[in-house]
């Protein structure tokens, strides 16, 4: 039997509001803490020695953060729920030496980061935000959200096949940034900007973690403004949605069965191979100190990850009105149709027939549809945290997401309704 709703149109407002103000994956994490503080959570850090006691917890690293909250009695070898997302989304990130320019105009020197559509970033008013980090060894966050920056694109005068041959991008040439005019590049100049920008004394910045990012805010879209225009939504919009169903279901208190987890990583759009990824310890090391401050053995934590179910949650494909032929013949999501249930049968998706078992109870209770993607036979199939998470910890693990168009761009699309019956489908599968 379903129960009723706990998200509603209210989500995707607040969803647009975390997406304008989650710049960078350091962004994300910092503003998810702080809506699980005000749910009552706390943060634990590493170093420290970690206790047993009930509550809610998050670990924060990087741009990254896994939370989870201990039920009342709860036994060392209770099972996890866990909601998994990354925090990264491809796009222009500043390089060690940022400071260039030729022709009386000052640049930007940027690396690209991960697979973005390239062409999106063409003439578009562009902000810069990230984490410096200081003498002393602190960080600080910084967020430049105002036209600062312009990748400006060719004019059709000087490429006069643009239309008939496609649109060509060199990486290196074509993308660099201009933000002002002079003849002289001065080494230094855009970071002491920053620093002058974040009340930071000279000089004190010595290392930093900066990207690009467009400043036109989220928008609806639309006759009905059915429909979300937005940057990050691959994958912030599972991040958000997992927050909100983790504070959702740490309401309930003892009521849970399992112990509910987010886990939202960095670096998936470049392989997950990091300290902060997927594919790095985080995950299995606070999972497994976590049994461990319960009073646990390796037995009880060999039994707590055999009864873990983790749903990966991630972006997918929407049917194309323009392409449709880009995609499997029998299975055409829709936006607005609900969460995807992603498979693929030579595992880039980790779904199998137990895990969609699990997800189409968890959309049950929640009174939410749901729909299946696959690739067509002919395109490649892209990946996601899922294989790797089950893989790493051999937890069985579904992959499932929103359907959106416009994936990689600096602005995708979505529906309006399909945040928040994500959010609900979410909080019915931490809740058990």
């Amino acid at each position: 039997m379903s129960e009723p709703p706990r998200f509603d149109r209210g989500h995707t407002d607040d969803l647009m509001s975390f997406l304008a103000a989650s710049p960078t994956p350091y962004h994300a994490v910092a503003n998810a803490a702080e809506r699980l503080e005000k749910a009552g959570f706390r943060q634990v850090a590493e170093t420290d020695a970690w206790d047993g006691t009930a509550g809610g917890k998050y670990v924060l690293r990087g741009g990254a953060i896994i939370a989870w909250y201990v039920p009342d009695g709860a036994a060392a070898h209770t099972p996890f729920r866990i909601v998994g997302a990354h925090t990264d989304s491809p796009n222009l990130r500043v390089k060690p030496r940022p400071d260039s320019g030729a022709h009386g105009w000052r640049q930007v020197a940027v690396e690209i980061y991960g697979g973005p559509l390239l062409n999106s970033w063409l003439d578009r008013d562009l902000g810069l935000a990230g984490r410096l980090s200081l003498r002393d060894g602190s960080t600080r966050l910084v967020d430049v959200d105002r036209p600062l920056l312009r990748v400006p694109q060719l004019a059709i005068h000087l490429d006069r096949a643009v239309n008939s041959d496609g649109l060509k991008l060199d990486k290196q040439r074509h993308m660099q940034p201009v933000w002002g005019l002079g003849d002289s590049v001065r080494d230094g100049d855009l970071i002491a900007f920053l620093e002058e920008t974040t009340g930071v004394p000279a000089g004190e910045v010595t290392g930093w973690d900066l990207m690009v990012h467009p400043v036109e805010p989220p928008a609806y879209l639309g006759r009905d403004r059915e429909l979300v225009a937005g940057p990050r939504m691959d994958n912030l919009l599972s991040v958000h949605a997992g927050t909100a169903a983790l504070a959702a279901a740490a309401a309930r208190g003892s009521h849970l069965s399992y112990i509910p987890v987010l886990a939202a990583f960095d670096h998936e759009e470049n392989g997950s191979q990091s300290d902060t990824g997927a594919d790095g310890p985080l995950l299995g090391s606070v999972l497994e100190r976590s049994v461990h401050a319960r009073g646990g053995s390796l037995e009880d934590r060999a039994r707590a990850l055999a009864g873990t179910v983790c749903l990966s949650s991630d972006t997918g494909h929407a049917v194309h009105p323009n392409y449709a032929e880009r995609h499997d013949p029998t299975h055409h999501p829709r936006v607005d149709g609900g969460p995807i249930l992603k498979v693929n049968v030579n595992n880039r998706y980790a779904t199998d027939g137990s895990g969609r078992a699990v997800f189409a109870a968890a959309c049950e209770k929640a009174g939410v549809p749901f729909q299946t993607f696959v690739s067509n036979n002919a395109m490649p199939c892209g990946t996601t945290i899922g294989p790797i998470t089950a893989a790493r910890h051999g937890i069985r693990t579904v992959d499932i997401g929103v359907a959106i168009l416009s994936m990689h761009s600096v602005r995708e699309l979505c529906g309006a309704k399909d945040p928040f019956l994500l959010a609900n489908a979410l909080t019915a599968f931490l809740e058990g």
